[in-house]
């Protein structure tokens, strides 16, 4: 560990905090962004910094900077320790910190070919490509871009743990949207990964263009979907907005602690039918919310959120274990440096079932499937579930029928997780940024799941 950081963890300890950690990170990202043939720009960025913080009497105190110098993180440590003492006296409640991460231990990131090693030529070239092969009849706007974002991580604290890693993610997402008159339709879709460019060549970027080139052309024919309760069988972005936006964030360990969340007493209580298995992982091969370690050095975990229907516990950080007497999760997560630590999901999904899509069509005599998603809301007080859907089929008589535009699905989630019958074995994942907090601190995470048939207030399009 280099000198300033010891230097820092010991201004902690002398000032007075119970415990202190320091994280120091280096960031780099590159971007291309290519609309109707056009480049729109491409960005690199590079960004260092840490931040320290504080433990004092269940309050925590924050700094941050970009020098260096021992002698900025000193006093940025005594800084924090004053904070987190006059946040204390503020009268917080009490707590402790529980499962505090000690030793040293080192995580190598699972790169084969490091995203940097490639020429941005060849980059901007690929979403070149991709946007071409949005183009076509009917299409007035094409969209591609490729994203990659790498961080090197280094924390200390002041109970002897020790932790280095690097994350690197990729990103290439295509976008176009078709005319007919009046009326447009969009089609959008990307596709991640925690992974190096090595993921980036198993796409066929002229295939995904035309998909999504052709996927907008037919919403175009497509019709308002009909209103009210409805079977609907949920795709795996419909479903994921299920488990992120209402399941995943009341499931988050600070909104359990300030008694905000309708799940805040259910443990060991049924809340979906026994089809209904629900985890966060963290340790999911190349899933785009996957990391080594949270923000606080504690090892990522899959936390079984629900177990055949019955659910079965919440999310942690070191602060919000101890409150409720548990172990951390590795959910305690930060956008950077400069910015507080909150109990953060990483890949939020539903685990696939048993039957066939296939089978599941066949057995529906008249209901809805989705496709693709645009928004969800969360409602953890409530527990509403609300979701905009990009598109979708009419299933009659076990055959998927007209295309309908894109929907509204609303309902209590618990009564949508009850009603739920058929689960899929097939299982997809997408990624994406969660916003959180006053400030909207987002981080990278991954949401999903099988096909799952329920009963689902349908509305708008």
């Amino acid at each position: 560990m280099s000198d300033p950081f010891s230097a820092a963890l010991r201004a902690l300890e002398t000032a007075g905090a119970t415990f202190g950690d320091l994280r120091k990170e280096d960031r780099r990202a590159f971007a291309v962004r290519m609309a109707n043939g056009q480049v729109e720009s491409v960005n690199e960025m590079r960004r260092s910094g840490w931040g320290v913080r504080a433990f004092v009497d269940g309050a925590w105190g924050y700094a941050s900077g970009t020098s260096g110098k021992a002698s900025d993180l000193v006093a940025a440590a005594k800084r924090a320790t004053a904070i987190a003492k006059a946040n204390a006296a503020a009268g917080v409640p009490k707590t402790r910190l529980r499962g505090i991460p000690t030793g040293t231990k080192t995580y190598r990131a699972a790169v084969r070919i490091e995203p940097a090693d490639i020429g941005g030529e060849e980059k901007v070239a690929l979403a070149g490509e991709l946007c071409t092969a949005l183009a076509g009849e009917r299409i007035a706007s094409t969209l591609g871009f490729y994203n990659e974002a790498e961080q090197r991580c280094e924390l200390a604290n002041t109970a002897g743990g020790r932790r280095t890693w690097r994350e690197v993610r990729v990103r290439l997402g295509a976008q176009a949207i078709a005319q007919e008159g009046d009326r447009q339709e969009m089609a959008i879709e990307i596709k991640d990964a925690s992974a190096g460019w090595e993921f980036i060549k198993t796409l066929d970027p002229v295939a995904f263009g035309r998909e999504m080139g052709q996927e907008a052309r037919e919403r175009l024919r497509a019709i308002k979907p009909p209103a009210g309760l409805q079977t609907v069988i949920l795709d795996p972005d419909a479903s994921g907005l299920l488990a992120h936006e209402v399941m995943g964030h009341a499931s988050e360990g600070d909104e359990i602690v300030k008694r905000r969340s309708f799940l805040s007493t259910v443990v060991g209580k049924r809340v979906g039918s026994s089809l209904v298995t629900m985890f966060d992982d963290g340790t999911l091969p190349g899933g785009h919310g996957t990391i080594p370690v949270d923000s606080e050095g504690t090892p990522a975990h899959k936390t079984t959120i629900i177990d055949r229907g019955v659910y079965q516990g919440y999310m942690q950080s070191l602060e919000t274990a101890g409150s409720l007497k548990v172990r951390p999760t590795g959910n305690g997560r930060a956008q950077d440096f400069g910015r507080r630590v909150w109990v953060r999901m990483t890949n939020t999904y539903f685990a696939p079932g048993r039957d066939a899509k296939d089978d599941i069509l066949a057995d529906t005599k008249d209901g809805i499937l989705t496709k693709g998603w645009i928004s969800g809301m969360e409602d953890i007080v409530g527990g509403g579930f609300q979701a905009v859907t990009q598109s979708g089929f009419l299933v009659q008589d076990g055959e998927i029928a007209q295309r309908v535009r894109g929907m509204t699905l609303t309902g209590k989630a618990l009564a949508i997780l009850k009603s739920v019958d058929r689960v899929s074995k097939e299982f997809a994942m997408q990624g994406g940024t969660c916003g959180k907090g006053e400030a909207d601190d987002y981080v990278p995470v991954g949401t999903g799941g099988p096909y799952m048939r329920a009963k689902v207030v349908v509305g708008g399009g």
